[in-house]
This record gives structure tokens, C-alpha cells and sequence, in this order.
């Protein structure tokens, strides 16, 4: 069985990082992309920095089989993405006729000037592909295997569902999982013990404290279904009082 797509996520933006703006497309993605058989496996955030967004384009693209960037295609000053995707690749940006005509059109719509910060999301490196844009019509686009998208939740959750559709996928990633009422240090040993006897699955422990009390929630993950039933079944035998 041929290995899932692997995706890298890349978060763009000083609002971001100041704190300003809470990143919840990173969460919306991840799911979009399991149900796919996608997997995330890497998320970065960046400022809008120039250099910065360039060399985390060019280490994402290299190790991943695609990569999705959130933010910085908008009509102000600091929305740079573009700009920065195109020279990550090493080729010419400019006003493409096609996203002009999409702008042109939406503001003649809506009755709002077409004025020249809002022709600069126009503005698509040479070789891309448009990314289609239901909300507000300001498209994104597809370099290579770099998906540039926008930051506002409504709109790149829309970008998503068109982008998606488009790429090949694999298995779905299923999960299952078991809630113990004991510490890691506890449950440890025979934890681990049991993801050494299943290596083609994904075994993890996440922590928790409840009144006072420590547990943990247990989780494996894969694409075979019947091999997740079989770990989950020795897991359960682990842990008799765990639910």
C-alpha cells in the first residue's frame, strides 16, 4: 500500500504571533486533510517577513508533498506572501488578466472602487494556478505544490474545499481512542511496549488533570481499520479499568 500525501502548514502573519489573532486554520485544515488521507506534518508561523516567509516556503516544499500557506494576500502594504512565494520559486510576479477581470467584475458588483491596493491581489506569479474564491472573489493560487491561500477563516476555509478536490489523497486516517484515569509515568512502560509490537501504527498519550487527579487520553492512528481494532483490543486488556 503506497505511503499517505504528506503537507506541511505554513501560518503567515505578526498578528499571529503577537497574539492578536488566534490561528484556528491550522485546526480546520488538519481535519480537512486526514478525511482526505493527507498527513499534516508540519506547521510553522512566520512574521510578515520577507526572507522569512522565502525560506520557510523553500524547507516546506522540499521535505513535504505540499504545502498550504494561511495569510498575506490582501490589498495592504505588509500582505507580501505573493511577492515572496514568487521569488521562493525564482520567477517574475505581475497583474494576471484573469484575476484582474475576477476583481474587476466583484467591485463593479458591490459598487466599490477597483482602486490599486485592491488591484495588487491581482497580482499571481508567473506558472501559477488560481485558486477560486466563493467569498470574496480575490483568488488564491498554486505554485508547484504550494497552495497560497488567505488568512480570514471564512475565505480559507473556502479555498480549501476548492483546492482539495484536486489533489490525491490516500487511506483515510482513522483513530481510535482510550481514556485512563492513571499517570503517564504509570502507563508508560506498557504503552510504549505495545507501539514497538505495532510500528505501522501511530501510537500517542495526551495528558490530563481532572479534580486534581491525573489521566490521560491514549490514541492510535492509522488507515487499517482492523489493525487499529487489534491494537485497541490488546490496549484495553492493558488497562482493564480504563474506558
Amino acid at each position: 500500500m503506497p505511503a499517505n500525501p504528506t503537507a506541511a502548514m505554513l501560518v503567515i502573519g505578526d498578528e499571529i504571533l503577537s497574539g492578536r489573532t488566534r490561528d484556528g486554520n491550522s485546526h480546520y485544515l488538519a481535519g480537512e486533510l486526514t478525511r482526505h488521507g493527507i498527513r499534516l506534518s508540519e506547521i510553522r508561523c512566520v512574521a510578515d517577513d520577507r526572507a522569512a516567509i522565502i525560506e520557510a516556503v523553500r524547507a516546506l516544499d522540499a521535505r513535504w508533498d505540499h504545502v498550504f500557506t494561511s495569510g498575506g494576500i490582501g490589498p495592504t502594504h505588509d500582505d507580501i506572501t505573493a511577492e515572496a512565494v514568487a521569488e521562493a520559486f525564482g520567477v517574475p510576479i505581475g497583474i494576471r488578466q484573469d484575476a484582474y477581470d475576477l476583481l474587476a467584475a466583484h467591485y463593479a458588483r458591490t459598487g466599490l472602487e477597483f482602486n490599486e491596493a485592491r488591484q495588487r491581489m491581482a497580482r499571481i506569479p508567473e506558472g501559477a494556478t488560481l485558486i477560486e474564491n466563493p467569498v470574496s472573489t480575490a483568488p488564491g493560487f498554486t505554485l508547484g505544490t504550494v497552495h497560497v491561500m488567505a488568512g480570514v477563516p471564512n475565505i480559507f476555509q473556502a479555498m480549501v474545499a476548492s483546492v482539495i478536490p484536486t489533489l490525491t489523497g490516500g487511506e483515510p486516517l482513522l483513530s481510535q481512542s482510550l481514556r485512563v484515569d492513571r499517570g503517564e509515568g504509570e502507563i508508560a512502560g506498557p504503552f510504549g511496549a505495545l507501539a514497538t509490537e505495532f510500528p505501522d501504527l501511530q501510537m500517542g498519550s495526551y495528558p490530563f488533570v481532572q479534580n486534581g487527579a491525573f489521566g490521560s487520553n491514549l490514541v492510535i492512528r492509522g488507515t487499517d481499520a482492523g489493525r487499529i481494532s487489534e491494537a485497541m483490543t490488546r490496549l484495553a486488556a492493558l488497562f482493564p479499568q480504563a474506558r
